[in-house]
């Protein structure tokens, strides 16, 4: 009578367990810091939000009358922002990956790397004393030809600091982010699917648009919601560019802006006492959760177009 082998586990080496433990401390350390996060600003943002103009001097009237039209503010921006840098990421993208030669796209790709590097205060310095000062003509031109077009109504700024002209450098901040993912996302297409479309007698553009976008697409929406992310979530730039009013409004190139929560929250916290600082604290809560959600589209939004990810 013959029994069943006993199945030989190999013994793991001690440098082997060291790794398994220390991958498996350090991702769950993501999950603790995102709790400990959520957790504080869940418990500070409590008393805020039942809170009035009597508890709160930062209050008009009550807390989700103060957050609307910050979040209005901020997914206007950053909507404005990934508007406008969004093509022009894909297009430096596939200029570096398939247009480029290498010696001239090494450098490009340096280039855009550094860019990226750069501290949000000095864009947020170079949109008040360049960039500002140069658009305000073409915001006077855009009001005095399309001003009956509702984004281009007047009065037009005096100053260029508008809505607009924030979203215009939050767009130049996540340039580099959307680009240099979308780069190495086109740069891992398979070689034989170009090849069999050129070889189909596709040009050059219709090999890209039949070939390297559909395999990029996941690539490029991940892009776009880091990028969308950064500009969320951005504060100087924003608060030294924006002359805001807190309104709510879709005028681009009027004095009258909407804030962000992120600019809000650092223009005011330095003077905010008591229950106006849990006030500040709650928005950052709703920030949190908008921040939290468009990535969870994103993610939705990845894993329904998982056949073009290259993976199948």
């Amino acid at each position: 009578m013959t029994t069943a082998a006993a199945p030989i586990r190999a013994k793991q080496r001690p440098g082997d367990r060291v790794f398994s433990k220390s991958a498996v401390f350090a991702g769950s350390m993501i999950l603790v810091t995102l709790a400990a996060v959520a957790t504080f600003l869940i418990v500070q943002s409590i008393p805020a939000l039942f809170a009035d103009r009597e508890d709160a001097s930062i209050l008009d009237s009550n807390f989700w009358a103060y957050v609307g039209p910050l979040v209005f503010g901020t997914v206007w921006a950053a909507a404005l922002a990934l508007l406008i840098a969004l093509p022009i990421s894909i297009g430096i993208a596939l200029f570096i990956s398939h247009y480029a030669p290498r010696r001239l796209a090494s450098v490009l790709g340096y280039i855009v790397d550094l860019l990226a590097a750069v501290p949000s205060v000095v864009f947020g310095l170079w949109g008040i004393g360049v960039l500002a000062p140069a658009v305000q003509p073409i915001y006077s031109w855009l009001v005095d030809n399309l001003g009956w077009f509702p984004l281009f109504a007047g009065p037009v700024s005096g100053t260029g600091r508008t809505i607009l002209t924030a979203a215009l450098v939050l767009a130049v901040m996540i340039i580099p982010i959307i680009t240099a993912i979308s780069r190495e996302v086109f740069l891992q297409t398979p070689v034989l699917h170009e090849e069999a479309a050129l070889a189909l007698g596709a040009t050059k553009w219709e090999m890209i648009r039949t070939a390297v976008l559909p395999f990029g697409r996941p690539g490029i929406i991940s892009a776009a919601v880091l990028g969308l992310g950064r500009a969320l979530g951005e504060t100087m730039a924003v608060a030294m560019v924006l002359s805001a009013t807190g309104a709510v409004t879709f005028q681009l190139l009027t004095s009258v802006n909407p804030s962000t929560i992120a600019a809000n929250i650092a223009l005011s916290f330095p003077e905010a006492y008591g229950i106006n600082v849990n006030v500040l604290i709650a928005t950052g809560l709703i920030l949190f959760i908008v921040t939290f959600a468009v990535n969870a589209i994103a993610r939705w939004i990845v894993a329904r177009r998982a056949e073009f990810s290259g993976a199948n």
